[in-house]
This record gives structure tokens, C-alpha cells and sequence, in this order.
């Protein structure tokens, strides 16, 4: 299993809510300390795409940062991502035998029985979500607060990261109730400088 970024924070892109364009904001991202970037613009031509990931991981090198890719394999080695994040439904065995067995592959889960194919399928994470209501995804649900996020992640056959309007506030408390790590949209696209409350939030947790 590929050990995940340190620290535990991903940022996920949306270039819709960002603050600068995504190869110069991502750079403002990984100057604050943010390790782990996954390029989800899955609206764009798939030739887009990968030009865009192949920025952001030249943006990610000097800092010895991770880009991960959301949705397609193939595009995520295209582009000499480090990874991939797939869909809930996705395969991760067959990302790994595309990727390598040093890819870092990721699944979505919304309960145990995404928890568990992520765990069958060889993923080395698996997001879980909505931890709380999303201003990215309003309406997405049911959530599961901090009670239904310590349930599942404590009991989880691979490390949790806790997605879903997670909040500076509420990073150290995801870590509390037995997640890995936390991923974070908006907040990081809209203002760079949060990494640092973030890294501050979890940081209790990383001794």
C-alpha cells in the first residue's frame, strides 16, 4: 500500500471558485505547506486536462508535492500524475495494474460498502463523504456528521479522509474521530493562505 502525502490534507481543485488560475494557485498552495493537490475539472476536453495536470505537476515538483488525478487513469499517467481518484464504482485494481503498484490510488465511499471496495479493489485511501453539508455540492447527503464519520473511519479497512464541507474548525476534529487526514474544496481555491489554519488544525495530531 502507498503511504499517503504528509500531511494529510488534499486539496481538490475547481477552477470555477479559484482565486487565481490553478498552476499559480496551486503554487501559492504548495509555498503555505500543501503536499497533495488532485486536479478534478472533469468538464474540460480531455487533452485540456492533461496539459493542466502536467502544469500542476510541475508546480508540485521543487516542493516534493503530490498531483493526483480525479476520474481517468489512462490521463493520470499521461500526464506523470503520482495518482488517481476514482469515482465511487471505480476499480482500483485496474488503476493499479494501468498506474504501478507506487501509485497512489484513491476510491469515494459514502458508507461501508464503498469502505469495503476500496479495501477489495487494493485503493490505499478512500474519501468519505458528506462529512458535513457542502457550500460545493449543496443538497449532496445524507450527511454524516462527526458521530457517523468516527463509526465508519474507526472501523474502516483503509485510511478515511473526510470530505464534505470540512471546515477549518472541524479539520482537527475529523483526525479526532479516526480519520487519516481531511480533503478540502472550496476553501483552499478561494483563499490559499488557509493551508496554514488547516496545517494548524491538524497539526495535533501529526507528532
Amino acid at each position: 500500500m502507498t503511504t499517503l502525502p504528509t500531511p494529510p490534507l488534499l486539496a481538490i481543485t475547481d477552477r470555477a471558485q479559484a482565486a487565481l488560475p490553478l498552476p499559480e494557485l496551486a503554487e501559492r498552495l504548495f509555498a503555505a505547506g500543501l503536499r497533495w493537490l488532485s486536479l478534478r475539472e472533469k468538464d474540460l476536453p480531455r487533452e485540456e486536462q492533461r496539459d493542466l495536470a502536467r502544469a500542476l505537476v510541475e508546480r508540485a515538483r521543487p516542493w516534493g508535492a503530490v498531483v493526483t488525478v480525479h476520474g481517468d487513469p489512462a490521463l493520470a499517467r499521461e500526464a506523470g500524475a503520482a495518482g488517481v481518484h476514482l469515482a465511487d464504482g471505480g476499480d482500483p485494481a485496474e488503476a493499479r495494474r494501468l498506474l504501478g503498484p507506487g501509485a497512489l490510488i484513491g476510491l469515494s465511499a459514502h458508507g461501508t460498502d464503498g469502505l469495503r471496495r476500496a479495501a477489495e479493489g487494493g485503493a490505499d485511501y478512500a474519501t468519505l463523504s458528506p462529512v458535513f453539508p457542502s457550500a460545493s455540492k449543496p443538497g449532496y447527503g445524507p450527511v454524516l456528521g462527526l458521530d457517523g464519520l468516527r463509526l465508519l473511519a474507526q472501523a474502516a479497512p483503509v485510511p478515511v479522509l473526510a470530505l464534505g464541507g470540512v471546515g477549518v474548525d472541524a479539520a482537527g476534529a475529523c483526525r479526532d474521530a479516526g480519520a487519516a487526514g481531511v480533503a478540502v474544496m472550496g476553501e483552499m481555491m478561494r483563499d490559499p493562505d488557509s493551508v496554514a489554519r488547516f496545517l494548524k488544525s491538524l497539526a495535533r495530531d501529526l507528532g
